[in-house]
């Protein structure tokens, strides 16, 4: 399924048509030259499709594009860089040389305070 991504000043979004739309909510640090991704949201009819892959393909694109690090914020985006272990070089400096394991740790604390926000 080809869709096409825009992005705005503080979100990504997949156009797939009416209705809600996958998005990824991020922000720029200029001073320090990061990326921040916030948090990835698909509409439950949409997930299982790669969109939220798609979504931070996109805002690494627009990273590397910028000579930006990413600091992955929401649960989501660190377990794409747990999946994509060639991608890690990416990262901010803390997060970088984090093995699998304390990655792993990082996404179940960050997926716990998604869910008590809900």
């Amino acid at each position: 399924m080809e869709v096409e991504v825009k992005r705005t000043s503080h979100v990504f979004v997949a156009l797939t048509g009416p209705g809600e739309k996958p998005f990824l909510r991020y922000s720029i640090d200029k001073e320090q030259g990061i990326l921040q991704l916030i948090e990835t949201y698909v509409p439950p009819e949409q997930r299982g499709k790669g969109l939220a892959e798609k979504l931070v393909n996109e805002a690494i694109k627009f990273a590397v594009e910028n000579n930006l690090k990413i600091e992955p914020i929401c649960s989501y985006a660190v377990y794409y860089f747990i999946k994509h272990k060639d991608k890690r070089n990416l990262l901010v400096d803390w997060l970088r040389e984090k093995s699998d394991e304390e990655l792993k740790k990082l996404f179940e604390y960050r997926r716990s305070l998604e869910q008590s926000k809900k």
